[in-house]
């Protein structure tokens, strides 16, 4: 459904173990505004949600909500690093177009 790159994976894995608490998982999900449309949000959770989609990748979960699965769908989560500064990259098969910053889409 999702592939997450190792670089994004330990960036993942980097904010659920500086997170002080234990947690479920990083919740993945796309929501209504950003300049597109639409835009990507991630959060840390602390429970998963029974109609949660799952992603185990490595040692860091990924939880997608039923609404979220179907827009992400094939989509490619990379973290890269340069001088504009640092952050997660999605490429969604599924997006027509998207904007300058990369977080909002339509």
């Amino acid at each position: 459904m999702i592939e997450i790159t190792e670089p994004a994976r330990s960036a993942i894995k980097a904010a659920i173990d500086g997170a002080g608490q234990p947690v479920a998982g990083l919740r993945l999900m796309v929501q209504g505004g950003g300049c597109a449309g639409m835009k990507y949000g991630m959060a840390l959770e602390l429970e998963q949600q029974t109609d949660d989609a799952v992603i185990e990748a490595g040692e860091v979960t990924v939880l997608v909500d039923p609404e979220s699965q179907s827009i992400l769908a094939g989509t490619t989560i990379d973290f890269v690093s340069g001088l504009e500064g640092s952050g997660f990259v999605f490429n969604n098969p599924n997006a027509s177009s998207s904007c300058g910053c990369g977080k909002s889409f339509c």
